[in-house]
């Protein structure tokens, strides 16, 4: 999912890729192996595996891990357009279509509206074969959490 508008400025890239480092610094992200790429302004990627850890009885991936990286592609995708603050998710709507039995799963956030206090953004789940697996779309709130006081978002500020 690529921006298609103009090159952004340097302090548009610096936000990216401080708020791709403060996604790294989640210790959820222990558990749940991803890694995040901001594509442009609004656009993210995920990139994760599903193996029997994520599992379910019945052998298929848990809803856990559909809502955790919808959410997460949702989020960052909103919070590309979000300088000073942390967002919040206020609400979150899910759909599944397929079950994850295992592999490689990516997903794609979209901001959609809202660029003050409320923003909406949606994600998609999709295979290697570009095969859609789960939908959902949400609402965040910026937070009274400055970004530049989240440690792993100032990391990528250091010298």
């Amino acid at each position: 999912m690529a921006s298609t508008g103009p090159a952004p400025v340097a302090g548009a890239q610096l936000h990216w890729r401080a708020l791709e480092s403060l996604y790294v610094s989640a210790p959820i992200n222990n558990l749940f192996r991803s890694e995040l790429t901001i594509t442009g302004e609004g656009a993210t990627r995920i990139a994760f595996d599903v193996d029997p850890s994520c599992f379910h009885a019945a052998g298929a991936a848990h809803g856990t891990i559909y809502f955790k990286m919808l959410d997460d592609a949702a989020f960052y995708a909103a919070n590309t357009l979000v300088t000073d603050r942390f967002l919040l998710t206020t609400s979150f709507n899910l759909h599944f279509s397929r079950p994850i039995r295992g592999g490689r799963v990516y997903a794609e956030g979209r901001w959609i509206s809202g660029r003050r206090r409320v923003l909406v953004a949606e994600a998609r789940l999709i295979d290697d074969e570009e095969e859609e697996i789960g939908r959902g779309t949400g609402t965040f709130m910026r937070s009274h959490i400055a970004l530049s006081g989240l440690e792993g978002y100032a990391r990528a500020f250091a010298p």
